[in-house]
């Protein structure tokens, strides 16, 4: 059974080294948090400090798509939900939402993630307990999001 999407994966706080000159968490800051949430996935699917050591396995960013909604503010609480919009035997495409504690969008990325063999440095199937655990995680099914495969571009006409 999967996980609901609307499940916080990561929680944190805009830190005041996050505040820049606009009195909001700087575009950068936003990135990180992604990242943390990243990690916080690896985490949950059996890739933490141990996975990772036992399976010789982690996951690396091929690419991202950030996109700014709402700004955070200096302590503001924020938490970070998933959805899983695809994955095949190495990769898996996800929708990152990161919420206030009021439940409004501030940002969301959507990123491509890569299994890698840490022995080669190459791409490679997940372990199988690591692809058990991903079966669990919020699918977006035929509801995908409107936030995903968005392109950037200039609007005309």
């Amino acid at each position: 059974m999967s996980a609901s999407p609307d499940e916080p994966l990561f929680h944190t706080r805009v830190e005041d080294a996050w505040v820049d000159y606009n009195g909001h968490m700087n575009d950068a800051e936003y990135a990180r948090v992604f990242s943390l949430a990243v990690e916080a996935l690896m985490d949950r699917i059996g890739l933490d400090e141990a996975g990772r050591a036992e399976h010789g396995y982690t996951i690396y960013t091929l690419e991202t798509h950030l996109c700014y909604r709402q700004q955070a503010h200096r302590g503001e609480g924020l938490s970070v939900t998933l959805t899983l919009l695809d994955s095949d035997a190495k990769r898996l495409h996800v929708l990152f939402k990161l919420n206030n504690v009021d439940g409004d969008v501030l940002a969301t990325s959507e990123q491509m993630l890569m299994g890698i063999d840490v022995a080669s440095g190459r791409p490679a199937p997940f372990p199988a307990p690591v692809a058990a655990e991903l079966t669990t995680l919020p699918a977006a099914g035929d509801a995908w999001p409107s936030a995903a495969g968005r392109r950037i571009g200039i609007r005309r006409g």
